[in-house]
């Protein structure tokens, strides 16, 4: 049919017509399609200077999550007065700048799980990373966990809220019996490693470049080996093959950082699994990162701990 006879033909103008319509109307339902999360992105807005950016969850960094501004409230409520050596219940209260509750169905699942609570001793060697679950009231995290040390444990909280799809963080800090903490003790517990031995396996992280500049990307290199040579039975956790976090020895933040080996199919050498991880320090200064694997059904984390330069 020719232009000119589309232009003539009034059946075909409304056919093109109400195509368009329902296109439209598809579209404009589609962004309103329900969620199921009462919030929305400007809830997780403030106003101001020093806030916490939204972070890409395939682009991990390290976040100054103590340093800035949370558009999110974090609280915590133990059930009974925490102890070195004793598990402890606590509740996590996760709220929005203008108070809003958030609970699980305004987070999106990212690594297996809604939440993740990154949990560390002020000298950095007591890590563990747990998962709450949701408490009776909106907006209530429930855990438990045992503190190895004493001291003010600081708890990292990461997550993706629904209306951003994008990570972010809050934290909150926890005494552990009486609080002996010191920079001199924080200082010397701080010697350089990078290979570490835990149950029977030993763990090896290098950097491509030497030392580890502040400000300048760097590739990290994570292996696995037994002492006595043997398999290495590595298996995912949270969908990946390892997962790497650091913290600076003033604990202003963390960054979370997953393999850029992402496929699951493959599979890392069966004697000396070796994965590689990208990261950027912001600062010089000390920093410990924590490894976290999968091995045959048991969960190892494994410390190293190094220098930033300028």
């Amino acid at each position: 049919m020719t232009d000119h006879a589309i232009a003539s033909d009034p059946a075909r103008w409304r056919q093109i017509a109400l195509i368009t319509l329902g296109a439209a109307a598809l579209y404009v339902g589609f962004r309103y399609v329900p969620t199921g999360t009462d919030l929305n992105h400007m809830d997780f807005r403030v106003t101001g200077g020093n806030v916490l950016e939204f972070c890409d969850p395939s682009n991990p960094q390290f976040i100054p999550v103590v340093a800035v501004r949370s558009p999110v409230s974090m609280t915590l409520r133990p059930a009974q007065a925490p102890q070195p050596g004793e598990p402890v219940e606590l509740t996590v209260s996760l709220r929005t700048a203008g108070g809003k509750p958030i609970g699980p169905r305004d987070l999106v699942v990212a690594h297996t799980r809604k939440l993740h609570l990154l949990i560390v001793d002020p000298w950095l060697k007591d890590y563990q990373h747990v998962h709450p679950e949701p408490g009776e009231r909106d907006g209530d995290w429930v855990f438990a966990f045992t503190p190895h040390g004493r001291g003010t444990y600081r708890i990292f909280a990461d997550f993706v809220p629904v209306a951003t799809g994008r990570g972010l963080y809050a934290s909150a800090d926890l005494p552990v019996g009486p609080d002996r903490t010191s920079t001199v003790s924080l200082v010397m517990q701080h010697e350089t490693s990078w290979t570490t031995v835990r149950e029977g396996y030993r763990f090896d992280l290098a950097a491509d470049a030497a030392p580890v500049r502040a400000g300048r990307p760097a590739t990290l290199s994570f292996a696995i080996t037994r002492p006595g040579g043997g398999p290495v039975p590595l298996e995912p956790v949270m969908d990946a093959f390892a997962h790497l976090v650091a913290f600076d020895e003033e604990r202003s933040g963390f960054a979370h950082l997953h393999p850029n080996e992402v496929d699951l199919a493959w599979r890392p050498d069966p004697e000396k699994p070796v994965l590689t991880f990208q990261v950027t320090f912001p600062q010089p200064g000390r920093y410990v990162i924590w490894s976290q694997v999968n091995l045959g059904g048991r969960e190892v984390f494994a410390p190293f701990a190094f220098e930033v330069e300028e």
